[in-house]
């Protein structure tokens, strides 16, 4: 395993308490998406495997090292990027990959060179004699994740990377994450996108309060929720309102003008589906869809968190 929690826990001051019996595995070459509301414990999860703190009780492990007893070993190990970029705006792309080449120990020629092959994999080219003031948020990102790749790492860590970013940049950083694991780097991703959970992890690990409420892959976790729901897409968008109309009472029923569809929590499956179908044809409108499908990660989400933000 590349990352390895064995009940672990942190209070700050002996009065708030962060993380609460913590404790999942992460075997090498996956990605395990950190799921909770804000202040549910993901980055001091975090900031414990990266050695920024010490955890109050239990151990974790990292590359095989542990974070108290080794933690020079844990950071020769692993490559974390923050919530924000860590970059210095008045150098070069290209400049701050040989400044962060030096600081891991690299000889000037072998700094330069290693950034050039990471101008080169991270597509870069054409923007790194720029300085990093002018770039915009998704090739500030991708040199943030380039700087934390100088030294190839076991484990990366990815503190909420896509925060801020355009749905194209966001793609762009879901394709590195992807062709990091091709390369047997463990990422330990939180974020705050669950179709970014959905798309990039093997495993899920969902905490609320500081503890561990779920865990399992994308899969795993809709089929725990049991439920499923029946979607009706018309035709005419601007038929959605009457169709919302006669499904409101069902409790649950959602319209999504984004989408331009109505959901309705499917609690009787099948039989669910015939009574949305015998109201909505009742209103005589053209439908473009009906269908019965498994939970959405976020539906997940909602349904296994409170609505109330932890400490």
């Amino acid at each position: 395993m590349a990352i390895e929690l064995h009940s672990v826990s942190k209070t700050f001051g002996g009065t708030v308490t962060a993380l609460t019996d913590v404790s999942f595995s992460v075997p090498t070459g996956t990605v395990c998406a950190l799921l909770g509301h804000n202040g549910a414990g993901k980055t001091t999860v975090v900031k414990i495997l990266s050695t920024l703190l010490r955890p109050t009780s239990g151990q974790a492990v990292v590359a095989g090292y542990d974070v108290v007893r080794q933690p020079g070993k844990v950071r020769a190990s692993i490559g974390l990027t923050g919530q924000e970029v860590a970059l210095d705006g008045s150098l070069t792309g290209r400049e701050n990959l040989v400044l962060f080449a030096r600081l891991r120990g690299m000889r000037r020629s072998e700094a330069r060179m290693r950034a050039d092959e990471l101008i080169e994999q991270f597509q870069m080219q054409h923007a790194a004699d720029r300085r990093v003031t002018t770039y915009s948020g998704g090739m500030r990102r991708r040199i943030d994740i380039a700087a934390a790749l100088v030294d190839p790492p076991k484990v990366l860590f990815l503190d909420e990377p896509t925060t801020g970013l355009d749905p194209r940049s966001r793609r762009d950083v879901w394709a590195l994450v992807s062709e990091l694991c091709a390369q047997q780097i463990t990422v330990l991703l939180t974020t705050q996108y669950l179709e970014e959970a959905d798309v990039l992890s093997d495993s899920i690990v969902i905490l609320d309060g500081g503890q561990i409420i779920a865990s399992g892959t994308a899969e795993d976790l809709k089929r725990r929720v049991g439920l499923s729901y029946c979607e009706v897409t018309p035709v005419r968008p601007a038929d959605l309102t009457r169709i919302f109309g006669v499904l409101a009472d069902i409790e649950g029923a959602e319209a999504s003008h984004e989408s331009n569809t109505v959901s309705v929590p499917a609690h009787d499956g099948v039989a669910t589906l015939i009574e949305v179908l015998r109201r909505v044809d009742q209103l005589g409108v053209e439908l473009h869809d009906i269908t019965l499908r498994k939970p959405s990660l976020d539906e997940v989400f909602l349904h296994l968190t409170p609505g109330t933000v932890s400490v």
